[in-house]
Protein backbone atom coordinates (compact mmCIF):
# COMPACT_ATOMS: atom_id res chain seq x y z
CA UNK A 1 0.00 0.00 0.00
CA UNK A 2 1.14 3.07 -0.94
CA UNK A 3 0.08 5.61 1.90
CA UNK A 4 2.10 8.76 -0.18
CA UNK A 5 -1.42 8.79 -1.66
CA UNK A 6 -4.00 8.63 1.04
CA UNK A 7 -5.54 11.50 2.79
CA UNK A 8 -5.48 9.79 6.84
CA UNK A 9 -8.02 11.39 9.41
CA UNK A 10 -6.30 13.64 12.05
CA UNK A 11 -7.75 10.76 14.55
CA UNK A 12 -5.54 8.31 13.38
CA UNK A 13 -1.98 10.42 13.48
CA UNK A 14 -1.35 14.10 13.77
CA UNK A 15 -0.54 15.18 10.19
CA UNK A 16 2.94 16.50 10.98
CA UNK A 17 4.05 13.02 12.51
CA UNK A 18 2.60 12.10 9.17
CA UNK A 19 4.97 14.06 6.98
CA UNK A 20 7.71 13.21 9.16
CA UNK A 21 7.20 9.08 8.17
CA UNK A 22 6.26 9.16 4.77
CA UNK A 23 9.60 10.88 4.05
CA UNK A 24 11.45 8.12 5.21
CA UNK A 25 8.56 5.95 3.40
CA UNK A 26 9.71 8.59 0.19
CA UNK A 27 13.31 7.28 0.55
CA UNK A 28 12.75 3.73 0.20
CA UNK A 29 10.44 4.22 -2.85
CA UNK A 30 13.49 6.36 -4.32
CA UNK A 31 15.63 3.84 -4.52
CA UNK A 32 13.80 1.39 -5.56
CA UNK A 33 12.47 3.58 -8.24
CA UNK A 34 16.25 4.42 -9.48
CA UNK A 35 17.24 0.66 -9.29
CA UNK A 36 13.81 -0.13 -11.84
CA UNK A 37 14.58 2.37 -14.32
CA UNK A 38 18.44 2.99 -14.18
CA UNK A 39 19.03 -1.15 -13.88
CA UNK A 40 22.14 -0.45 -12.30
CA UNK A 41 23.84 -1.72 -9.42
CA UNK A 42 23.65 0.30 -6.44
CA UNK A 43 27.27 2.27 -4.89
CA UNK A 44 26.57 1.12 -1.16
CA UNK A 45 24.50 -2.21 -0.40
CA UNK A 46 21.07 -2.40 0.13
CA UNK A 47 19.78 -3.08 3.78
CA UNK A 48 18.20 -6.41 4.30
CA UNK A 49 14.75 -4.74 5.22
CA UNK A 50 14.97 -2.71 1.88
CA UNK A 51 15.52 -5.85 -0.45
CA UNK A 52 12.65 -8.13 1.18
CA UNK A 53 10.82 -4.85 0.78
CA UNK A 54 11.50 -4.52 -3.03
CA UNK A 55 10.77 -8.51 -3.20
CA UNK A 56 7.42 -8.71 -1.20
CA UNK A 57 6.72 -6.09 -3.81
CA UNK A 58 7.59 -7.48 -6.90
CA UNK A 59 6.22 -10.82 -5.69
CA UNK A 60 2.64 -9.34 -5.62
CA UNK A 61 2.64 -8.96 -9.60
CA UNK A 62 2.53 -12.60 -10.37
CA UNK A 63 -0.83 -14.02 -10.21
CA UNK A 64 -0.66 -17.19 -8.05
CA UNK A 65 -0.20 -14.17 -5.20
CA UNK A 66 -3.51 -12.68 -6.45
CA UNK A 67 -6.60 -12.71 -3.62
CA UNK A 68 -9.30 -13.06 -6.63
CA UNK A 69 -6.87 -15.72 -8.67
CA UNK A 70 -8.76 -18.82 -9.94
CA UNK A 71 -6.74 -21.02 -11.78
CA UNK A 72 -7.46 -23.89 -14.03
CA UNK A 73 -4.05 -24.21 -15.21
CA UNK A 74 -1.79 -27.07 -15.01
CA UNK A 75 0.82 -24.95 -13.34
CA UNK A 76 -0.60 -22.42 -11.44
CA UNK A 77 2.08 -22.08 -9.12
CA UNK A 78 0.42 -23.79 -6.08
CA UNK A 79 2.94 -24.21 -2.94
CA UNK A 80 1.49 -26.94 -0.24
CA UNK A 81 4.35 -25.94 2.29
CA UNK A 82 4.15 -22.57 4.03
CA UNK A 83 8.09 -22.91 4.31
CA UNK A 84 8.48 -23.46 0.56
CA UNK A 85 6.34 -20.39 -0.02
CA UNK A 86 8.10 -18.36 2.33
CA UNK A 87 11.46 -19.95 1.06
CA UNK A 88 10.82 -18.85 -2.39
CA UNK A 89 9.23 -15.14 -1.09
CA UNK A 90 6.03 -16.45 -2.78
CA UNK A 91 7.42 -16.53 -6.29
CA UNK A 92 6.26 -20.14 -7.85
CA UNK A 93 5.99 -19.47 -11.51
CA UNK A 94 9.37 -19.71 -12.99
CA UNK A 95 10.55 -17.19 -15.56
CA UNK A 96 10.52 -17.74 -19.54
CA UNK A 97 8.17 -19.15 -21.85
CA UNK A 98 7.44 -21.54 -24.58
CA UNK A 99 11.23 -22.43 -24.72
CA UNK A 100 12.72 -19.57 -24.09
CA UNK A 101 14.52 -18.01 -20.86
CA UNK A 102 14.53 -13.94 -22.04
CA UNK A 103 10.91 -14.21 -22.99
CA UNK A 104 8.46 -12.68 -20.49
CA UNK A 105 5.82 -14.78 -18.43
CA UNK A 106 2.11 -13.21 -18.44
CA UNK A 107 1.42 -15.07 -15.37
CA UNK A 108 4.32 -13.84 -13.57
CA UNK A 109 5.16 -10.11 -13.89
CA UNK A 110 7.19 -10.19 -11.12
CA UNK A 111 9.52 -13.12 -11.44
CA UNK A 112 10.00 -11.92 -15.18
CA UNK A 113 11.03 -8.31 -13.33
CA UNK A 114 13.69 -10.39 -11.24
CA UNK A 115 15.09 -12.21 -13.98
CA UNK A 116 15.81 -9.12 -16.22
CA UNK A 117 16.42 -6.91 -13.46
CA UNK A 118 19.32 -9.37 -12.26
CA UNK A 119 20.59 -10.02 -15.80
CA UNK A 120 21.42 -6.23 -16.08
CA UNK A 121 22.89 -6.19 -12.80
CA UNK A 122 24.98 -9.10 -13.55
CA UNK A 123 26.06 -7.32 -17.04
CA UNK A 124 26.56 -3.82 -15.15
CA UNK A 125 29.41 -6.05 -12.83
CA UNK A 126 30.72 -7.64 -15.66
CA UNK A 127 31.39 -4.36 -17.55
CA UNK A 128 33.00 -3.02 -13.87
CA UNK A 129 35.11 -5.44 -13.90
CA UNK A 130 36.71 -4.89 -17.11
CA UNK A 131 34.86 -6.80 -19.90
CA UNK A 132 33.44 -3.28 -21.32
CA UNK A 133 32.21 -4.85 -24.56
CA UNK A 134 30.46 -7.37 -23.83
CA UNK A 135 26.50 -6.74 -25.23
CA UNK A 136 24.29 -9.34 -23.43
CA UNK A 137 24.01 -11.60 -20.28
CA UNK A 138 21.81 -13.81 -18.96
CA UNK A 139 21.24 -16.50 -15.65
CA UNK A 140 20.44 -20.01 -16.57
CA UNK A 141 19.31 -22.06 -13.64
CA UNK A 142 21.50 -24.82 -14.55
CA UNK A 143 25.13 -25.10 -13.45
CA UNK A 144 28.23 -24.25 -15.44
CA UNK A 145 28.89 -28.01 -17.26
CA UNK A 146 25.30 -28.15 -18.26
CA UNK A 147 25.41 -24.51 -19.61
CA UNK A 148 27.88 -25.17 -21.80
CA UNK A 149 26.09 -28.23 -23.24
CA UNK A 150 23.16 -25.95 -23.87
CA UNK A 151 25.43 -23.77 -25.52
CA UNK A 152 26.86 -25.87 -27.76
CA UNK A 153 23.65 -27.68 -28.91
CA UNK A 154 22.46 -23.97 -29.67
CA UNK A 155 25.75 -23.52 -31.91
CA UNK A 156 24.71 -27.11 -33.48
CA UNK A 157 21.74 -26.00 -34.76
CA UNK A 158 23.55 -23.12 -36.59
CA UNK A 159 26.12 -25.53 -37.81
CA UNK A 160 24.59 -29.13 -38.61
CA UNK A 161 27.49 -31.18 -40.10
CA UNK A 162 29.62 -30.00 -36.90
CA UNK A 163 30.53 -32.85 -34.73
CA UNK A 164 34.05 -31.99 -33.08
CA UNK A 165 34.87 -29.81 -30.03
CA UNK A 166 38.58 -28.27 -30.17
CA UNK A 167 39.36 -28.75 -26.56
CA UNK A 168 41.68 -27.90 -24.51
CA UNK A 169 42.28 -29.97 -22.11
CA UNK A 170 41.35 -29.16 -18.93
CA UNK A 171 40.92 -32.31 -16.27
CA UNK A 172 37.47 -31.78 -14.40
CA UNK A 173 34.90 -34.00 -15.52
CA UNK A 174 32.12 -32.05 -16.43
CA UNK A 175 33.88 -29.65 -18.80
CA UNK A 176 34.41 -33.11 -21.08
CA UNK A 177 31.35 -34.19 -20.12
CA UNK A 178 29.33 -31.13 -21.60
CA UNK A 179 31.04 -31.55 -25.06
CA UNK A 180 29.89 -35.70 -25.20
CA UNK A 181 27.06 -35.00 -23.78
CA UNK A 182 25.69 -32.75 -26.42
CA UNK A 183 26.39 -36.10 -28.42
CA UNK A 184 29.42 -34.26 -29.86
CA UNK A 185 33.43 -35.49 -30.00
CA UNK A 186 36.20 -33.91 -28.37
CA UNK A 187 39.14 -33.35 -30.48
CA UNK A 188 41.75 -33.38 -27.08
CA UNK A 189 44.68 -30.74 -27.47
CA UNK A 190 47.02 -31.48 -24.14
CA UNK A 191 48.43 -28.40 -22.45
CA UNK A 192 52.15 -28.11 -22.53
CA UNK A 193 55.34 -26.82 -20.62
CA UNK A 194 57.29 -23.97 -22.15
CA UNK A 195 60.24 -25.41 -19.62
CA UNK A 196 60.56 -26.86 -16.02
CA UNK A 197 59.86 -24.09 -14.10
CA UNK A 198 56.88 -22.73 -15.32
CA UNK A 199 53.73 -24.20 -14.99
CA UNK A 200 51.42 -24.96 -18.23
CA UNK A 201 50.45 -23.41 -21.59
CA UNK A 202 47.61 -23.71 -24.68
CA UNK A 203 49.43 -25.30 -27.31
CA UNK A 204 48.43 -22.89 -30.10
CA UNK A 205 50.57 -25.20 -32.85
CA UNK A 206 48.16 -28.27 -32.29
CA UNK A 207 45.30 -26.30 -32.66
CA UNK A 208 46.15 -24.37 -35.65
CA UNK A 209 47.05 -28.19 -37.30
CA UNK A 210 44.02 -29.54 -36.30
CA UNK A 211 41.92 -26.20 -37.63
CA UNK A 212 43.93 -26.70 -40.81
CA UNK A 213 43.42 -30.51 -41.65
CA UNK A 214 39.34 -30.93 -40.63
CA UNK A 215 36.55 -29.69 -42.27
CA UNK A 216 35.92 -26.64 -41.07
CA UNK A 217 31.67 -27.83 -41.58
CA UNK A 218 33.11 -30.85 -38.84
CA UNK A 219 34.03 -28.59 -36.69
CA UNK A 220 31.55 -26.63 -34.15
CA UNK A 221 33.30 -24.71 -32.34
CA UNK A 222 37.01 -23.91 -30.16
CA UNK A 223 36.87 -24.15 -26.46
CA UNK A 224 39.19 -22.65 -23.96
CA UNK A 225 39.14 -21.85 -20.37
CA UNK A 226 40.20 -18.84 -18.25
CA UNK A 227 39.63 -20.48 -14.48
CA UNK A 228 41.40 -23.70 -13.71
CA UNK A 229 43.35 -25.67 -10.95
CA UNK A 230 46.94 -24.73 -11.18
CA UNK A 231 50.07 -25.26 -12.52
CA UNK A 232 47.43 -24.96 -15.46
CA UNK A 233 47.65 -21.07 -16.35
CA UNK A 234 44.37 -19.79 -18.44
CA UNK A 235 44.16 -20.47 -21.80
CA UNK A 236 45.93 -18.51 -24.52
CA UNK A 237 42.55 -17.19 -25.68
CA UNK A 238 43.68 -14.11 -27.32
CA UNK A 239 45.32 -16.07 -29.57
CA UNK A 240 42.59 -18.86 -29.99
CA UNK A 241 40.42 -16.05 -30.79
CA UNK A 242 42.35 -14.85 -33.34
CA UNK A 243 42.36 -18.87 -34.82
CA UNK A 244 38.64 -19.03 -34.74
CA UNK A 245 38.29 -15.57 -36.55
CA UNK A 246 40.89 -16.31 -38.97
CA UNK A 247 39.30 -19.84 -39.60
CA UNK A 248 35.73 -18.99 -38.89
CA UNK A 249 34.47 -21.15 -36.29
CA UNK A 250 32.95 -20.55 -33.34
CA UNK A 251 34.84 -20.06 -30.22
CA UNK A 252 33.43 -20.73 -26.32
CA UNK A 253 35.29 -19.75 -23.13
CA UNK A 254 34.58 -21.38 -20.02
CA UNK A 255 34.80 -18.62 -17.62
CA UNK A 256 33.60 -20.43 -14.81
CA UNK A 257 35.50 -18.92 -11.60
CA UNK A 258 37.37 -16.07 -13.52
CA UNK A 259 34.43 -12.88 -13.14
CA UNK A 260 36.18 -12.53 -9.83
CA UNK A 261 39.44 -12.02 -11.40
CA UNK A 262 39.99 -8.90 -13.42
CA UNK A 263 43.15 -10.25 -14.61
CA UNK A 264 40.90 -13.20 -16.56
CA UNK A 265 37.90 -10.35 -17.42
CA UNK A 266 41.02 -8.01 -19.36
CA UNK A 267 42.10 -11.41 -21.07
CA UNK A 268 38.55 -11.78 -22.30
CA UNK A 269 38.05 -8.44 -23.07
CA UNK A 270 41.36 -8.47 -25.55
CA UNK A 271 40.40 -11.54 -26.87
CA UNK A 272 37.62 -10.42 -28.32
CA UNK A 273 39.41 -7.02 -29.55
CA UNK A 274 42.09 -9.72 -31.19
CA UNK A 275 39.69 -11.86 -32.75
CA UNK A 276 36.55 -13.77 -32.14
CA UNK A 277 34.47 -15.08 -28.74
CA UNK A 278 30.94 -16.25 -29.11
CA UNK A 279 29.97 -17.30 -25.57
CA UNK A 280 31.35 -17.26 -22.59
CA UNK A 281 30.10 -18.96 -19.39
CA UNK A 282 30.62 -18.27 -15.77
CA UNK A 283 29.41 -20.01 -12.56
CA UNK A 284 26.84 -18.38 -10.56
CA UNK A 285 27.99 -19.58 -7.21
CA UNK A 286 31.61 -19.39 -7.62
CA UNK A 287 31.41 -15.42 -8.38
CA UNK A 288 28.74 -14.42 -6.21
CA UNK A 289 28.61 -16.83 -3.26
CA UNK A 290 25.26 -18.11 -4.17
CA UNK A 291 23.93 -21.69 -4.00
CA UNK A 292 25.53 -24.09 -6.88
CA UNK A 293 22.79 -24.96 -9.30
CA UNK A 294 23.28 -21.41 -11.76
CA UNK A 295 25.39 -20.05 -14.32
CA UNK A 296 25.54 -17.32 -16.56
CA UNK A 297 25.84 -17.36 -20.54
CA UNK A 298 27.31 -13.70 -22.05
CA UNK A 299 28.47 -12.50 -25.03
CA UNK A 300 29.80 -9.73 -27.32
CA UNK A 301 26.57 -10.03 -29.84
CA UNK A 302 23.31 -10.34 -28.59
CA UNK A 303 22.39 -13.25 -31.11
CA UNK A 304 24.50 -16.04 -30.00
CA UNK A 305 23.74 -15.22 -26.54
CA UNK A 306 19.42 -15.28 -27.51
CA UNK A 307 20.05 -18.39 -29.49
CA UNK A 308 21.06 -20.30 -25.97
CA UNK A 309 18.04 -18.89 -24.70
CA UNK A 310 16.11 -19.96 -27.28
CA UNK A 311 17.41 -23.57 -27.28
CA UNK A 312 15.85 -24.22 -23.39
CA UNK A 313 13.03 -26.16 -23.40
CA UNK A 314 10.23 -24.80 -21.17
CA UNK A 315 10.18 -22.79 -18.16
CA UNK A 316 13.30 -22.62 -15.48
CA UNK A 317 13.30 -21.94 -12.06
CA UNK A 318 13.88 -18.26 -10.80
CA UNK A 319 15.76 -19.20 -7.80
CA UNK A 320 18.90 -18.55 -8.91
CA UNK A 321 18.26 -14.94 -10.15
CA UNK A 322 16.71 -13.94 -6.98
CA UNK A 323 19.76 -15.31 -5.36
CA UNK A 324 21.66 -13.18 -7.11
CA UNK A 325 19.42 -10.36 -6.81
CA UNK A 326 19.65 -10.07 -3.31
CA UNK A 327 23.10 -10.89 -3.21
CA UNK A 328 24.21 -8.11 -5.58
CA UNK A 329 21.79 -5.50 -3.58
CA UNK A 330 23.08 -6.75 -0.25
CA UNK A 331 26.74 -5.75 -1.47
CA UNK A 332 26.02 -2.87 -4.00
CA UNK A 333 29.53 -2.14 -6.35
CA UNK A 334 31.21 -0.88 -3.13
CA UNK A 335 30.68 -4.18 -1.34
CA UNK A 336 31.50 -6.07 -4.50
CA UNK A 337 34.56 -4.25 -5.40
CA UNK A 338 36.15 -4.95 -1.82
CA UNK A 339 35.58 -8.57 -2.09
CA UNK A 340 37.62 -8.33 -5.43
CA UNK A 341 40.53 -6.37 -4.01
CA UNK A 342 40.91 -8.38 -0.72
CA UNK A 343 40.81 -11.35 -2.97
CA UNK A 344 43.84 -10.17 -4.75
CA UNK A 345 45.13 -9.56 -1.63
CA UNK A 346 44.91 -13.24 0.20
CA UNK A 347 46.17 -14.77 -3.29
CA UNK A 348 49.87 -12.67 -3.09
CA UNK A 349 49.43 -14.02 0.75
CA UNK A 350 49.19 -17.46 0.29
CA UNK A 351 51.68 -17.44 -2.72
CA UNK A 352 54.22 -16.09 -0.03
CA UNK A 353 52.96 -18.71 3.01
CA UNK A 354 53.32 -21.49 0.53
CA UNK A 355 56.89 -20.42 -0.84
CA UNK A 356 57.91 -19.90 2.61
CA UNK A 357 56.60 -23.50 3.56
CA UNK A 358 58.11 -24.89 0.52
CA UNK A 359 61.84 -23.33 0.98
CA UNK A 360 61.26 -24.88 4.20
CA UNK A 361 60.57 -28.30 2.84
CA UNK A 362 62.79 -28.32 0.37
CA UNK A 363 59.61 -28.48 -2.51
CA UNK A 364 58.61 -25.60 -4.42
CA UNK A 365 55.48 -23.39 -5.71
CA UNK A 366 54.86 -23.54 -9.77
CA UNK A 367 55.21 -20.54 -11.26
CA UNK A 368 51.93 -19.59 -12.56
CA UNK A 369 51.79 -16.01 -13.88
CA UNK A 370 48.33 -16.44 -16.20
CA UNK A 371 46.87 -18.14 -13.34
CA UNK A 372 45.50 -15.61 -10.52
CA UNK A 373 43.25 -17.71 -8.37
CA UNK A 374 44.51 -21.68 -7.82
CA UNK A 375 48.34 -22.26 -6.88
CA UNK A 376 50.33 -25.42 -7.21
CA UNK A 377 53.03 -26.82 -4.90
CA UNK A 378 55.22 -29.25 -5.70
CA UNK A 379 55.66 -32.21 -3.74
CA UNK A 380 58.68 -34.07 -5.42
CA UNK A 381 60.13 -35.20 -2.04
CA UNK A 382 57.16 -37.44 -1.28
CA UNK A 383 56.08 -40.61 -2.83
CA UNK A 384 53.09 -41.14 -4.29
CA UNK A 385 50.84 -42.91 -1.02
CA UNK A 386 52.45 -40.76 0.88
CA UNK A 387 51.37 -37.34 -1.27
CA UNK A 388 47.55 -38.85 -1.37
CA UNK A 389 47.94 -39.18 2.57
CA UNK A 390 48.68 -35.83 3.42
CA UNK A 391 45.53 -34.84 1.04
CA UNK A 392 43.36 -37.13 3.28
CA UNK A 393 45.03 -35.81 6.43
CA UNK A 394 44.40 -32.52 5.69
CA UNK A 395 40.57 -33.09 4.38
CA UNK A 396 40.17 -35.26 7.54
CA UNK A 397 41.35 -31.56 9.25
CA UNK A 398 38.41 -29.73 8.15
CA UNK A 399 40.31 -28.56 5.19
CA UNK A 400 38.19 -28.23 1.53
CA UNK A 401 38.94 -27.77 -1.85
CA UNK A 402 42.77 -29.08 -2.07
CA UNK A 403 43.86 -31.22 -4.45
CA UNK A 404 46.33 -33.65 -4.35
CA UNK A 405 47.15 -34.70 -7.77
CA UNK A 406 49.34 -38.18 -8.59
CA UNK A 407 51.50 -39.59 -11.10
CA UNK A 408 49.83 -42.86 -13.18
CA UNK A 409 46.41 -41.77 -12.32
CA UNK A 410 44.39 -42.73 -15.14
CA UNK A 411 41.21 -42.59 -16.00
CA UNK A 412 38.71 -43.02 -19.06
CA UNK A 413 35.44 -40.68 -19.25
CA UNK A 414 32.79 -41.57 -21.76
CA UNK A 415 35.72 -43.69 -23.70
CA UNK A 416 38.40 -41.15 -23.80
CA UNK A 417 41.73 -42.22 -22.06
CA UNK A 418 43.53 -39.55 -19.93
CA UNK A 419 47.13 -40.35 -18.51
CA UNK A 420 47.94 -38.85 -15.49
CA UNK A 421 44.56 -37.69 -14.96
CA UNK A 422 43.86 -34.07 -12.75
CA UNK A 423 47.42 -32.64 -14.33
CA UNK A 424 45.98 -31.45 -17.49
CA UNK A 425 48.79 -33.12 -19.23
CA UNK A 426 50.03 -36.88 -20.21
CA UNK A 427 53.84 -36.14 -18.35
CA UNK A 428 53.24 -35.48 -15.23
CA UNK A 429 56.81 -35.15 -13.17
CA UNK A 430 55.38 -35.34 -9.66
CA UNK A 431 52.93 -35.09 -7.09
CA UNK A 432 51.63 -31.75 -6.18
CA UNK A 433 48.78 -30.04 -3.88
CA UNK A 434 47.05 -27.68 -5.63
CA UNK A 435 44.79 -24.46 -3.41
CA UNK A 436 42.42 -22.17 -4.33
CA UNK A 437 42.22 -18.19 -3.31
CA UNK A 438 38.39 -17.60 -3.97
CA UNK A 439 36.23 -14.50 -3.11
CA UNK A 440 35.55 -14.95 0.25
CA UNK A 441 37.94 -16.53 1.52
CA UNK A 442 39.87 -14.87 4.72
CA UNK A 443 42.91 -14.09 5.65
CA UNK A 444 42.18 -16.23 8.76
CA UNK A 445 41.47 -18.84 7.17
CA UNK A 446 44.26 -18.74 4.94
CA UNK A 447 46.53 -18.99 7.75
CA UNK A 448 44.58 -22.17 9.77
CA UNK A 449 45.50 -23.86 6.07
CA UNK A 450 49.21 -23.37 6.35
CA UNK A 451 49.13 -24.53 10.21
CA UNK A 452 47.47 -28.05 9.63
CA UNK A 453 50.04 -28.30 6.74
CA UNK A 454 52.43 -27.83 8.86
CA UNK A 455 50.63 -30.27 11.39
CA UNK A 456 49.88 -32.51 8.74
CA UNK A 457 53.88 -32.65 7.53
CA UNK A 458 55.06 -33.01 10.90
CA UNK A 459 52.70 -35.89 11.29
CA UNK A 460 54.20 -37.75 7.91
CA UNK A 461 57.55 -37.29 8.91
CA UNK A 462 57.15 -38.73 12.77
CA UNK A 463 55.26 -41.57 10.60
CA UNK A 464 57.80 -42.48 8.25
CA UNK A 465 61.60 -43.09 7.70
CA UNK A 466 62.45 -39.48 5.86
CA UNK A 467 65.40 -41.55 4.25
CA UNK A 468 63.02 -43.74 2.51
CA UNK A 469 61.64 -41.07 0.41
CA UNK A 470 63.72 -37.86 0.57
Amino acid sequence: MNLNNLKLHRKLVPENYLKLALEAQRCKEIQMKELLEKRKLPDVGWTEELIEYLIQQLAALDNNNFEHKIGLGEREARMASKLVIRRNYGFGHGIGRSGDLLEAQPKAVGSTIVAQLTNALVLDVMRLQGIKSVKCCFIVPMATGMTLTLCLLSLKKRRPSAKYVLWSRIDQKSCLKSITTAGLTPIIIDTVKRNEQDGLFTDLGKFEENLSCTDREEILCIMSTTSCFGPRNCDDIINLAGLAAKFDVPHVVNNAYGLQSTYLTHQLEQANNAGRVDLFVQSTDKNFMVPVGGAIVAGFEESPVHAVAKAYAGRASSSQSLDVLITLLCLGKTGYQDLINQRKLNFVYLQKQLEEFAEKHHCRVIKTKGNPISLALELKTLPTDVATKLGSMLFTRGVSGTRIVTKACNKTIDGFKFTDWGSHESNLDCAYLTAAVSIGLKLPEIDAFIHKLQQCWQDIEKKANKDTWQ
